[in-house]
């Protein structure tokens, strides 16, 4: 087993007039902190900096800038000065937006660095959408020794991968209800009842995410086409943002009349962290992340969340090391940590006729 993981993070530099390159690593998570406590003390303690040191840094950064980083109130503790608190909306959105590919293209380097060493045992090949049990399960299986290659992929993509052999395991959602048959319809080419069994992961809430308050008392898909309204999507051919499109073609509405359904994003954190930063009204995504965000959350439908493999892989060492995890009281504890998440089911092998024709 190959006797590290790899990480890969974003990280922000700037370069000043006089040629010098800073890395703002230091200051974004002074900000971050400022922001959440009020108190420079307290941020500097959990950053691990002493105040004097801290205090450097926001100095130093408020003359690269030319403004202020902090506005301090009397009585009243210190805040985010309006460029501060853009500059952690900023990193925010972007880790939201580039974590889960960095995880991803981490685990795919890991996997070929592992090729190269003597007696090396494949990891299971998981390829999957973005969601926050996947990437538990994935984080949680890979410490300290990685046994999980992921691939985020949209679904249609891992189903894909599968029949092509370059997975073992694909992700995939399914709402309950009256839109199980049109998705299910969208994935038929790639699944076959002869072949493939399915695990359960998960059934999770996916709704509307709306700022604090909802001040545009949005209350359903209708309100999308109002003109005081601008949406942010998921990326094109996501599961999610196919749902969508069949929750307004149900209510008669065309996609050209959503103001921002062409704007995208492409995980359930950047969707949050778009709305959160005001960039927009209005989002979809799983409720887990609009919690995260401090949003409000409008229940649409309940998704359940299967892994399809091939019925003679199931009997793999690593996949029943696979299967064996998932069902674990850590990961158990993890799911009934996550908001908007049932996870009674976890593990649980199905037919697809099992799964969908009771």
């Amino acid at each position: 087993m190959y006797p590290f993981s790899i990480r890969i993070n974003p990280e922000w530099t700037i370069d000043t007039q006089e040629g010098k390159t800073l890395s703002l690593s230091m200051l974004l998570g002074l900000l971050a902190e400022i922001d959440v406590s009020g108190n420079i003390v307290a941020a500097s303690e959990t950053c691990g900096h002493s105040y004097r040191h801290a205090w450097g840094v926001l100095r130093q950064f408020e003359e690269v800038f030319g403004v202020p980083l902090l506005i301090t109130k009397r009585r009243k503790g210190t805040e985010l000065s309006e460029f501060a608190r853009r500059l952690v909306w900023a990193n925010r959105r972007i880790q939201a937006r580039l974590s889960p590919t960095l995880e991803s293209l981490a685990s795919e380097s890991q996997e070929e660095l592992e090729k190269l060493i003597p007696e090396h045992t494949p990891n299971v090949r998981l390829h999957a959408s973005h969601g926050f049990a996947v990437e538990g399960l994935t984080q949680r299986m890979n410490s300290p020794q990685p046994l999980l290659e992921l691939r985020y992929r949209t679904a249609i993509e891992a189903l894909a991968a599968l029949e092509q052999n370059e997975c073992e395991l694909a992700g995939f959602q399914v709402p309950i209800g009256k839109f199980e048959k049109p998705i299910l319809d969208r994935y038929s080419p790639w699944l076959n009842s002869d072949t493939h069994l399915l695990i359960h992961l998960a059934v999770r809430n996916t709704g509307l995410f709306v700022k604090p308050g909802n001040p545009k008392q949005i209350q359903s898909v209708r309100d999308l086409a109002r003109d005081d309204v601008r949406f942010v999507n998921r990326q094109p051919g996501s599961s999610t943002r196919f749902l969508i499109g069949l929750m307004l073609q149900e209510e008669n509405i065309q996609t050209s009349a959503v103001s921002g359904f062409e704007d995208s994003e492409f995980t359930h954190m950047a969707i949050a962290a778009h709305i959160a930063s005001g960039m927009a009204d209005v989002g979809i995504g799983v409720q887990t992340a609009a919690h995260r965000f401090g949003l409000d959350f409008i229940p649409l439908v309940r998704e359940r969340y299967f892994f399809a493999l091939h019925r003679n892989n199931l009997q793999q060492i690593n996949v029943e090391k696979f299967i064996h995890f998932m069902r674990s009281q850590d990961y158990q504890q993890f799911l009934g940590q996550l908001v908007g998440y049932d996870a009674t089911e976890a593990g649980k092998i199905q037919t697809l006729d099992e799964a969908f024709n009771d």
